[in-house]
């Protein structure tokens, strides 16, 4: 190798030593003389060759980390194997340089640690319906712990909750048989609902029909009130009538000679419809009765004169 390869290529290693540019997504940590010298910017930079050197490189974006399953147990003493995936973002790149030594491995082992804790305070059935909360749970102590790292865990998010066969099994009968019971409790309560339409029908029912038989009984009382009425104004008023008459001249007469036709009539019906003679037990009577007849008609005769 020639002298001047050697300071050619001795020269490309002080450019390289001296010339950085830092990306827009990179925080990059300078030390001079392996101390904390400053962070530098997107951009191009000059670094004193031999004195400056770029220590750490930090993506600025946010980041996704996969937490590995583990199996976890529930407070109602069920073991479960839950997953999950947290998503952080350095926020200082001095103190996730100098604060932990690999801040992406100790966020998922503390996520890990941090999952257990919050698992074991709930049951089984709670952490399928508490999701939501345990996420919150979870990402509020991992940023309260990892903020001396100076990053910041934005969320969260449980993937799989996994129980062990022997759990899955015994769920899947409770299920069945909450199924059972609530179709149980379904047709119970149609049944109950359908009797009580019935009862509330045939109760109505029975107000109409009541109803109706009152009205009916009012409309009847009330025609025969108003018959009775007019036939009672019928019969004062052909009382008068008849008052009136006798109380003319001949009027007695008249009215005697009436009921001598009316006993006539029906002394006649008697005789006639009887299966055995009948004679009257007082002949002078029927003989009055008579000459009484005889002498009205005289004197109905008179007075038309």
């Amino acid at each position: 190798m020639t002298p001047v390869t050697i300071l050619f290529l001795i020269g490309l290693v002080v450019v390289w030593k001296t010339f950085v540019v830092v990306p827009q997504r990179q925080a990059t940590v300078q030390e001079r003389l392996g101390k904390f010298a400053g962070v530098l910017q997107p951009g191009f930079h000059f670094l004193i060759p031999f004195v400056d050197r770029v220590a750490y490189r930090h993506e600025m974006r946010e980041q996704c980390l996969d937490v590995p399953s583990q199996i976890c147990i529930t407070k109602d003493n069920i073991q479960v194997e839950v997953d999950g995936l947290v998503y952080l973002r350095v926020m200082d790149a001095e103190r996730a340089s100098y604060g932990i030594g690999n801040y992406p491995v100790a966020s998922v082992n503390l996520c890990q640690t941090t999952m257990r804790s919050e698992v074991g305070k709930l049951e089984l059935g709670q952490i399928f319906s508490e999701r939501e909360t345990l996420n919150e749970n979870i990402v509020r102590e991992v940023d309260k712990a990892s903020d001396p790292w100076g990053i910041k865990v934005l969320r969260y998010e449980i993937k799989n909750i996994t129980p062990s066969a022997q759990v899955v099994h015994t769920l899947e009968k409770q299920m069945e048989a909450e199924r059972e019971k609530r179709a149980e409790v379904t047709l119970a309560t149609a049944d109950k609902e359908s009797t009580i339409t019935m009862s509330e029908g045939e109760r109505q029912a029975d107000i109409n029909l009541s109803e109706g038989e009152k009205q009916r009984r009012i409309n009847v009382a009330t025609g025969r009130a108003q018959e009775i009425k007019l036939l009672s104004e019928a019969t004062a008023y052909s009382i008068e009538r008849v008052a009136a008459a006798i109380g003319q001249p001949g009027g007695s007469e008249a009215v005697k000679m009436q009921i001598a036709e009316q006993f006539i009539d029906e002394l006649g019906a008697i005789l006639q419809g009887a299966s055995i003679s009948v004679v009257p037990a007082e002949l002078a009577n029927i003989q009055g009765v008579f000459e009484g007849i005889a002498r009205t008609g005289d004197a109905m005769k008179g007075g038309v004169r």
